[in-house]
Formats: structure tokens, sequence, C-alpha cells
């Protein structure tokens, strides 16, 4: 497509030849001649320099650029666009498999496709244009919104509810019994799961991750959430609105992760924990107490700025060890010579 047609895509505002050609999207080092790039920050304006794309994405025009420019509110946004445009092809509706298992209580919409050796339990609701992959579990009483799609060998058990446009990755248990025992009479004795799990609107759940049912109640992930790989999510957790769960995350049970939230990777979040919304915790924290708005590290996970005077000074303990020992060494060196003083007087 010309540069301005592109450019109308993305609501942009051309510097350069508006009529060249544009047949793909790239990164900085990965463009070729009829690319075109994006730069998030001026750091990355020498990079850009050297790339082979014919345009590139800005938030403000760089001066002395030889490629085209295409101002735009936010470059990463419109790159993320592009590549949609470009690349990502919709899936095609193909119906419901005769290899599928579809029981007659369920009531399928619409322009739905299930794919071979899935299983739909009784009473499951599937909404218009949802697509279920190969391999999908939906047990009894599940409800699917519109223009979801379940990937490979999903596992959604029995009364959850899922809402429009959620994307679930291969792998996934959602509904799965939460981690629940009591110790009495020298055993530990299971605590029956009878919750369920309510996934809002918008929300990306990535392969492998697990979300628990309630004990009593409900697990609730909030609208347009996005959880990466491998996240583990206990009983009766409350996640808000627009919550960054990173790979390798887990929460205990009945904590609540306010709107707006950003766990880095590998952080544990102990249970009845709250996360006050916009709160930001570091990569591999270990939260074990309240935390309020603002950015968190370590564990137990203490303000981002004492965290790293803290990590600066674990770095230099060998040293200071060595120093302190030096010193005692001093003391004691001054503490004979003057006990020898004393002796002699």
């Amino acid at each position: 497509m010309k540069l301005r047609e592109l450019a109308g895509l993305v609501d942009g505002e051309i510097r350069g030849d508006e009529t060249i050609e544009i047949t793909g999207a790239a990164g900085i080092s990965d463009a070729c001649e009829k690319d075109i790039t994006f730069i998030s920050g001026s750091k990355f304006i020498k990079e850009f320099r050297k790339s082979r794309a014919a345009a590139v994405l800005v938030k403000d025009f760089v001066p002395d650029l030889e490629q085209a420019q295409v101002k735009t509110k936010n470059p990463l946004h419109a790159f993320a666009k592009l590549l949609s445009h470009f690349y990502v092809r919709r899936i095609e509706h193909r119906g419901i498999s005769r290899n599928a298992s579809v029981s007659a209580e369920a009531e399928i919409a619409r322009d739905v496709t299930i794919s071979d050796f899935s299983f739909i339990s009784g009473r499951v609701k599937v909404g218009q244009g949802v697509v279920i992959f190969p391999g999908v579990f939906i047990g009894e009483n599940c409800s699917i919104g519109k223009d979801s799609v379940i990937f490979p060998n999903v596992t959604i058990r029995e009364n959850t509810l899922i809402g429009d446009r959620v994307i679930i990755h291969a792998g996934a248990v959602i509904g799965s019994d939460g981690f629940g025992y009591v110790f009495e009479d020298g055993m530990h004795n299971k605590i029956p799961q009878v919750g369920n799990v309510s996934i809002e609107d918008d929300v990306e759940i990535g392969a492998g991750v697990t979300i628990d049912r309630a004990t009593t109640g409900t697990t609730v992930i909030g609208k347009g959430t996005k959880i990466d790989n491998l996240v583990q999510v206990g009983h009766n957790v409350q996640v808000g609105k627009n919550v960054i769960l990173v790979a390798q995350v887990a929460i205990g049970g009945s904590s609540i992760i306010g709107d707006g939230v950003m766990i880095g990777g590998q952080a544990g979040v102990s249970d009845h924990i709250n996360v006050e919304a916009g709160a930001m915790i570091a990569a591999q924290s270990g939260v074990l107490g309240d935390v309020g708005r603002g950015i968190y590290g370590g564990s137990p996970a203490i303000p981002h700025r004492e965290w790293l005077k803290a990590s600066a000074l674990f770095a230099r303990l060998p040293e200071l060890k060595k120093r302190i020992e030096e010193l005692e060494k001093e003391v004691n060196r001054l503490r004979t010579r003057q006990e020898a003083i004393g002796d002699g007087q």
C-alpha cells in the first residue's frame, strides 16, 4: 500500500514521499527496503539511521532523516496495528467438526467453530463468532462470550463464565480446584471448592496458566487484564481491570490485585494480600503484606528505592566484612597496647 494509505490507518501525518510503497512492518534491525518500522524514543534514532526501512513511525518528526516519517500519537500502538494489517490472518469459521463432542443441551450461536476432539458439556453457552481449537474441554454450565478464541488443549471447568473477546492460549486450565485443606485427625482434609471463575471482557490468558475456582463465591479476572504464560492465580483472588501479570507470577488465595497493577516475572504474592491499584511489583519480588500505590521490589517486598540501595549494599558485603574484620583487629591491637601502657604505669 502507499504510505498515504498507511498513514490513514494509524491517523498519522506524513513528512516525506507519501507515494512510496510499503509492503510490511518490522523492527529497526529487521526491516527491509519496503518495510515501515517505529521509533519509541530518542535513543533509537541513531540505530534507525542504519536501518534499511523505507519509512518510520515517530511521535514527533525527527530532523535530517532520509526516510519518510509518519507522525502519530503512539508509534508502538500504530506499529501493532500495522502488524495486524500486514500479517495477522483472521480465523475462518468452519462450523462444528463431526469429530467434536457437543452436548444436545449446549446452546451454540451462529458462526462458531468447534474443532476436532473438543468436548462441550451440557448447558454450555457459546457466543457468536467463538473459535474453539482441537482438544478443548468445556465443563457443564459454562458460558463463552462472543468472538472469544480458545486455543488447543485448554480446560475450562464447570460453571466458569468467560466474557467477550477473551483469548485463552494453549494448555491453560480455568476453574480447577483451589488449594484448600484443613489439618485434622493427623491428615490434610480437602475443603470442597464449590465456587467458580469469572473472566471479564478483553482478557488474554497465556499458555499453561492456571486460575483456580473459588472455595465459595468467585475468582475474578477483571476486564482488559493480560496474563503471561505459566501464571498461577489462587482461589478467591480478585484481579482488577487492565492488570499485567508477567510469566511465572503466583498469587495466593483471597488476595486482591487492584486496577492497573503490574507484577513482574516470578514474583509471588502471599494469600490475603491487598495490592493497591496502580502498584508495580518488580520481578522475583515476594509480597508478604499489603502494599499501597508505588513501586516495590525484593523479598520481602519494600519500596523500590530502598530495595535498590539494599541491593547495592548486598553486593558490597564481602568487602564490608573484610573491612570490619580489619577494624576489629586494629581495635584489639590498640586495646592490647593500652593495657600494656597501663600495666607499665
